[in-house]
């Protein structure tokens, strides 16, 4: 049953930090700046946000009555507080995307009229140049036509796969966290290169660049990582003594720990007042 407002069309992005203008620049730039429009609370945010993608800000009631998909890009902590202005105004006609960490859908459908179809996503960072790890978990009341529709507007920033929502704390900790434990590897690299003579501008494009070529590699080639570090490690050689290194500091057991505390950290946000 379709509520009052069918016949909408268009998105709203409501949250326009980092993620939201990085899905609002995909949006844009894949379909235009048409049917496209922000909330956001900060005017010289929003007036930048204007300025850079051509889209309208607009009030929450106004970017509800208008827009049929609602894509939830507040932070988890003002997730609630979104969820109450919006109980009011939407209806089953709309879809609901959220994008906030650890939020599960069955605390967005328990704040919002029966009937309403959320999307729980988990993008990363990575979106912002168009090349995002996006995933996505139906809630109770999402059909697979939802879906595909959140698919659709994710593809704009990336890659996108499904997994049951039960994974998604997981998927946190690998592809929604991911991002900053390779940053921290690339600038401990960096910082090698320099403490063994090499120009910064030099330490970091030689690390950037092999750490593209390398995840291009792992992609492409369709190898399993333990195969691809073999073909670099010669039998006494250089890597073969750095990966002893990384072996005694026990790099490998740390970036587990990593995952297993961005997981339960994930858990945590997805609970009121955490």
């Amino acid at each position: 049953m379709s509520g009052p407002g069918a016949g909408r069309s268009g998105v709203a992005v409501i949250g326009g930090g980092r993620m939201g203008e990085a899905l609002l620049a995909g949006l844009v730039r894949r379909r235009g700046a048409d049917g496209v429009v922000v909330c956001e609370r900060s005017e010289a945010r929003a007036a930048e946000l204007t300025a850079r993608y051509g889209v309208p800000v607009l009030e929450l009631t106004e970017a509800v009555t208008r827009a049929r998909v609602l894509v939830l890009a507040v932070k988890p902590q003002d997730v609630g507080t979104l969820l109450g202005l919006l109980a009011g105004s939407v209806d089953d006609d709309h879809l609901v995307v959220s994008v906030a960490a650890g939020v599960s859908t069955a605390r967005i459908e328990a704040a919002l009229p029966p009937g309403v179809p959320v999307v729980r996503a988990m993008p990363n960072t990575p979106a912002l140049v168009a090349e995002g790890m996006s995933v996505l978990s139906a809630g109770a009341r999402a059909a697979e036509a939802h879906l595909d529709e959140a698919e659709e507007l994710l593809s704009a920033v990336g890659r996108v796969r499904r997994v049951p929502e039960a994974q998604q704390d997981a998927v946190t900790a690998l592809s929604g966290s991911g991002p900053a434990y390779f940053f921290q590897v690339v600038e401990a690299l960096v910082d090698a290169g320099v403490l063994l003579g090499l120009p910064r501008e030099l330490a970091t494009d030689l690390v950037v660049q092999t750490a593209l070529g390398s995840a291009v590699m792992l992609r492409d080639t369709g190898e399993h990582p333990v195969a691809l570090r073999e073909a670099v490690t010669s039998p006494g050689g250089t890597t073969a003594a750095g990966l002893r290194e990384l072996e005694r500091h026990g790099v490998r057991a740390a970036l587990m720990a990593a995952a297993e505390a961005s997981a339960a950290r994930s858990r945590e946000l997805g609970t009121p007042d955490r």
